[in-house]
This record gives structure tokens, C-alpha cells and sequence, in this order.
């Protein structure tokens, strides 16, 4: 039964992802805009729910390094699983305009949270 159960929800997961896809792209159309805009809002949101409802109940629970962990570790498996995968698979266009803007959100992210985490001493304190 659970390899049933896992099974079903592999499939759900991949016809899930299809259809919210498809779903973000037609919406984008209908009401004139990107389908860059949606993927950064909707679909984002949509693949991040579950990292967002772990960090929040870890949260609650007391304790925040799981949290950040969850979002951080979420990220980081993204980008060199995820990514990494797809760029054996097939090369990764990725148009200059986005990195000039993308680059630095990340830097300014990844330097505010350095800083904070170092000017408080860590996570709980």
C-alpha cells in the first residue's frame, strides 16, 4: 500500500506541476501579462508553499534554524539538483537582462542575511 501511495503521489505531483504551469501561462495570457511576472509570482509561490508551511510551523515550534534551514537547503537543491540535472541534460539560456537585476537582489539577500545572523549571534539569540 505505500508503494502505491507513493507512487500516486509522484504522478500527482508531475500532472500537479503540468497543470499549474499550463494554468500560470494561460492566466498571464488572458490578462496581458509576462509569463516572466507570473513565474516569479504565482507558479514561485505555488512550488515554494511547502517550504513556507514547514518554516512557519518549525517557527512556531521554537525552533527557527530549522526553518531557515528548510529554505536555505530548499534553495540550494534547487540550484545544483534542479538546475544542475537540467544543465546536463540541455544548456540553460538565461538572458542578460535578468541577471543584471537578479545578481544583485541575491548578493543584496545573501549580504543582509549574513549580517544580521552575525550582528545577532546566531539564530535564537
Amino acid at each position: 500500500m505505500d508503494y502505491f501511495l507513493v507512487l500516486a503521489g509522484l504522478v500527482g505531483l508531475f500532472f500537479g506541476g503540468d497543470w499549474l504551469v499550463k494554468g500560470a501561462v494561460g492566466l498571464a495570457a488572458r490578462l496581458g501579462l509576462s509569463a516572466f511576472l507570473i513565474s516569479l509570482t504565482i507558479v514561485g509561490f505555488g512550488t515554494s508553499l511547502p517550504e513556507l508551511l514547514v518554516s512557519v510551523r518549525a517557527a512556531l515550534d521554537g525552533a527557527p534554524g530549522l526553518a531557515l534551514g528548510n529554505v536555505v537547503g530548499s534553495n540550494i537543491f534547487n540550484i545544483l539538483g534542479i538546475l544542475g540535472i537540467t544543465a546536463l541534460v540541455a544548456p540553460v539560456p538565461v538572458a542578460a537582462r535578468f541577471l543584471s537585476v537578479d545578481l544583485w537582489v541575491l548578493l543584496a539577500a545573501s549580504t543582509a542575511l549574513t549580517a544580521l545572523l552575525l550582528l545577532r549571534g546566531g539564530f535564537g539569540g
